[in-house]
């Protein structure tokens, strides 16, 4: 019986032929998240920020072997509108780009402009853009929003509130699309090691502190945000909708 259940297990996750692009899937937990579908058979495509895959630094957490890649500004509408669809069907969407101003840089009206259009206002842009495609396949979207979407953020309100925004579009647009047979769902991590984590991670005082507050006493990895996402995009989660998946190891509790 075991081992029947492993092997249903492993057909309900297995993306053999499907097409998944993930936005932001350049490093981080995209690219984790990237690698975690590309193991499990799909054909991956990701969104980044630099010229080519010659920019990326695997040190930095940029494995772009194996994948499809596309240098598109999502902080910019036009931009997003005019990038080239890297298939001519898709099965999932994966929407995991982010960034911060640190140094109180989000108080002033530049550093807000830009992290709101990054984190929350690309979402629906690209989301609305490749609808179409998702219709065809009965696809599913994930959103990456964050647990700073539940609480504030010292120092950082914009990233705070694109996050909580991304949280309740991804209700909205689960509760307006899920008629129409597109699962939309979201993930929210915790404290996962990143570049853009780097400000905890990497300062020994921070990081002891932040895992004091860990039930699990260790930080995320992309790897980790990968099974989450696996789970959201198949047929296990075929009845989940709308909601967004907490992975902090404990952090909010």
């Amino acid at each position: 019986m075991d081992e029947a259940r492993g092997e249903a297990l492993q057909q309900d996750t297995d993306f053999s032929g499907k097409k998944v692009l993930i936005v932001g899937g350049s490093s981080g937990i995209g690219n984790g998240i990237a690698h975690g579908f590309v193991a499990r058979g799909a054909r991956v495509h990701v969104w980044g920020t630099r010229a080519s895959v010659d920019d990326y630094d695997l040190a930095d957490g940029s494995d772009l072997t194996g994948l499809g890649y596309s240098c598109v500004d999502v902080g910019d509408p036009d931009a997003i509108d005019a990038a080239a669809f890297p298939f001519d069907t898709l099965d999932v969407l994966v929407l995991c780009q982010g960034v911060v101003v640190y140094r109180r840089g989000e108080f002033e009206r530049a550093g807000w402009d830009h992290v709101m259009a990054v984190n929350l206002d690309s979402l629906m842009h690209i989301a609305r853009k490749f609808k179409p495609q998702l219709l065809e396949t009965q696809g599913s979207v994930i959103i990456v929003s964050s647990v700073s979407g539940l609480k504030a953020n010292i120092g950082n309100p914009a990233y705070a509130a694109s996050k909580a925004g991304a949280i309740s579009l991804t209700k909205t647009l689960g509760q307006a699309w899920g008629p129409e047979g597109i699962r939309v769902n979201g993930l929210a991590p915790g404290l996962v090691d990143t570049k853009l984590t780097k400000v905890t991670t990497e300062n020994p005082e921070r990081l002891a502190g932040a895992l004091a507050t860990i039930p699990q006493r260790r930080v995320g990895l992309p790897a980790d945000m990968a099974g989450a996402a696996i789970f959201l995009a198949s047929p296990l989660a075929s009845y989940v909708t709308g909601h967004t998946l907490v992975v902090d190891g404990g952090l909010t509790l």
